[in-house]
This record gives C-alpha cells, structure tokens and sequence, in this order.
C-alpha cells in the first residue's frame, strides 16, 4: 500500500497529456492511437506528439500504471493497471472538486 501511496504523491497533480493518456488506455492502445484518440476526445484542442507520448508511456510503464499487453507489427499495446486505475480515480476526483469551486464561483460572480 505504501508504494501505491509514493506514485499518488510522485503523480498527483497530473499534467493534461497524461491524464489524457492514462484515461485512453481504460481500453487496449498503441501510441499513434492515443495521440489519435487525445485529439478526437479535446476536439483538436490538444495534440500530443510523438515524444511526449513515448516519454510517458514509458515512465508510466516503469512505475506500473500501465503495461503492455501484446506487440504486433512493431507495434506494443498497452492498456492501464489496477494502480493507474487507482491514480486515474484520484486524479479525476481532484479535477471534480476544482470543477466545483470554479461553478460556485459563477454563482458567486452572478449575484
């Protein structure tokens, strides 16, 4: 438990590309695919190159989030762990709350 603690602590606050990439691979993915699905998902507002992807795919790979599933043509797919699944739920539970914040204060700015 102590581990999946210290890569919460290592994670949290995530940067938008790798939350981005995390929450693509709930489902089996290759790099060029997630760039593809973090574009069709941010309606073109983002868009991860190559090494950003590989560099986070990488490091998350290391640290368990993630783990490949099968290769073919060249081509490793990955999908998320049990701990990057704990990490995607912490993770969203924190953009839920600032989410929040930011409604009440459009409550407060229109009295």
């Amino acid at each position: 438990m102590a581990e999946i603690e210290r890569l919460i602590k290592s994670y949290l606050p995530m940067s938008e590309a790798s939350f981005l990439l995390l929450f693509c691979l709930q489902q089996e993915n290759h790099g060029y695919g997630i760039m593809q699905q973090v574009q069709e998902l941010t309606e073109s507002r983002v868009a991860m190159g190559a090494g950003t992807v590989y560099t986070i795919l990488y490091k998350m790979e290391n640290d368990g989030l993630i783990e490949v599933t099968r290769t073919f043509e060249r081509r490793k797919l990955y999908k998320i762990t049990p701990v990057g699944e704990a990490i995607l739920e912490k993770e969203t539970e924190r953009i839920r709350q600032l989410a929040r914040i930011a409604d009440q204060r459009e409550l407060v700015g229109a009295q």
